[in-house]
């Protein structure tokens, strides 16, 4: 049976009767099939850790990223971006418009923000009345007030603000992160997204795309709390049984492999298993609430049935983050959009952006406010970048008669924590804050900031896929200096 050009195939039917007859049943047989539909890695990685922790290219000012995905687009002109020639002009034809500004058709008739403004700290910020908590936290924020992509619809848009390309099947800035700098815990994944309804685009935006499956998100789904999928040991098996079939199921993937360079994705495979393990016990207390205090719990709104669920994920995120997970996402979700909203798009205030946007800030205001101030008093803000931002803007005109539609060529995003200054405002959109005009920035711009907060420099993050060098920020990409501590 020995066939000295194939060195496996004395331990091949040993595997399919293991396979057979095991309680691991068939399901491991479907990695071999799926093995030459992905990007393999250099012989070089195979025996090493993928995960493995991996020095920054010089000192970084964050260690981690929680990024507050406001899903469905907030209006600039009705969140940060006070304009008060909208409100001096409302119902007024928009100078250059072409009631085509928007992804639907608009009216091309100015509409004033319906809500009030006020100034708060000492950088005399402007900011919406839907922010009575995060308007507090002004001082510590950097707004980017003129970022602009190519894509005006959700899924698309998404893509490129996570991946900086709208294209399907590219890595997403969370697996860029862990490839670039591996894993800080060892019993937690390095990348975990929350959401309560998946937007759209879902898996796309935060995909590890042609990167090795190691890199993938771990997903936890808000309507499901405090579960992750197929972590739990089987109750018909011992601990010790666990270990032992999976150090057998190790041992005979690592012989496959090994006469087999190229295929990378199965070392991917190999590393799951044995996380999914470690996580048995890391995973359910990393987000377990019962431990924190009462008072911790009101800070972020738990006791609040208004922002509730985007609480409890800002609160697990904090904790996360806590434990050395680098890269946490929560997507807003059906619940910050109110009775009107649509579920996976609640920031969409296409009908009415008054009733849309008080009901999106009732929900996520409060939580991400308490997530600022209690990174900061247990010392993590420093080292943790918070951003917060949705996947475009919305128009300075009116869809119907009070609604706004969306509008990728000019919106606002803030970062506070980690390397970044705050109080400061960078860029500008025109005098009805529908275009950007000055110090345009791109979601490339945005990722090479990113990352070298991190400290990594983003023209030298690659990938090579299908003979091309592939990095986070594509062909673009510059650090904005503006706004870094």
């Amino acid at each position: 049976m020995f066939n000295e050009t194939h060195p496996d195939s004395l331990i091949l039917p040993a595997r399919r009767r293991f396979l057979k007859q095991s309680c691991l049943g068939f399901g491991s047989v479907a990695l071999a099939s799926m093995l030459n539909e992905q990007r393999a890695l250099g012989a070089s990685t195979l025996t090493g850790d993928p995960l493995a922790m991996r020095p920054p290219l010089f000192a970084p000012k964050a260690k981690s990223v929680i990024w507050l995905f406001m899903t469905g687009a907030p209006s600039q002109v009705d969140t940060w971006d006070y304009k008060p020639e909208l409100q001096k002009r409302n119902g007024e034809p928009l100078p250059g418009s072409d009631a085509k500004t928007g992804f639907f058709t608009t009216s091309g008739k100015i509409l004033k923000s319906p809500f009030g403004w006020n100034q708060h700290g000492e950088s005399g910020t402007w900011v919406s009345d839907i922010f009575p908590h995060l308007s507090q936290h002004v001082d510590r924020m950097a707004f980017i007030h003129s970022m602009y992509l190519k894509a005006n619809n959700h899924a698309p848009a998404s893509m490129e603000l996570m991946c900086g390309a709208s294209q399907p099947g590219r890595p997403s800035a969370g697996a860029w992160m862990t490839y670039g700098l591996g894993a800080e815990n060892r019993n937690l994944p390095a990348f975990v997204v929350m959401h309560e309804r998946r937007p759209r685009g879902d898996d796309q935006i935060w995909s590890a795309g042609f990167l090795p499956k190691t890199y993938q998100a771990l997903t936890l789904d808000a309507k499901r709390n405090g579960v992750i999928d197929n972590l739990a040991r089987q109750k018909v098996q011992s601990e010790a049984q666990q270990r032992a079939s999976l150090d057998l199921l190790k041992e005979m993937n690592q012989r496959h492999l090994e006469s087999r360079s190229t295929q990378g994705d199965l070392a991917a495979r190999i590393n799951s298993f044995e996380l999914a393990y470690r996580m048995q016990m890391s995973a359910p207390e990393a987000i377990e609430l019962a431990g924190e205090t009462e008072a911790t719990k009101k800070l972020y709104g738990l006791d609040n049935k208004n922002c509730e669920v985007f609480a409890r994920q800002c609160l697990t995120a904090r904790r996360l983050v806590e434990r050395g997970v680098r890269f946490v996402q929560i997507f807003a979700g059906k619940n910050a959009g109110g009775d009107g909203a649509v579920d996976d798009v609640p920031w969409d205030g296409h009908n009415n952006i008054e009733t849309n946007h008080r009901a999106c800030a009732a929900a996520t205001d409060q939580p991400a406010a308490a997530l600022i101030a209690d990174l900061a008093s247990r010392g993590l803000l420093d080292e943790t970048l918070v951003i917060w931002g949705g996947e475009f803007g919305r128009t300075s005109d009116s869809q119907g008669s009070v609604g706004r539609d969306h509008n990728p060529n000019g919106f606002t995003l803030w970062m506070a924590g980690g390397g970044i200054k705050g109080g400061v405002h960078h860029g500008a959109t025109d005098e009805f804050g529908y275009k950007a005009v000055e110090n345009r920035v791109h979601v490339n711009d945005l990722h090479a900031t990113m990352l070298h907060l991190l400290g990594i420099d983003h023209e030298k993050l690659t990938y090579r896929h299908s003979g091309r060098d592939y990095r986070l920020t594509d062909l673009g990409g510059k650090v904005i200096p503006e706004i870094l501590a």
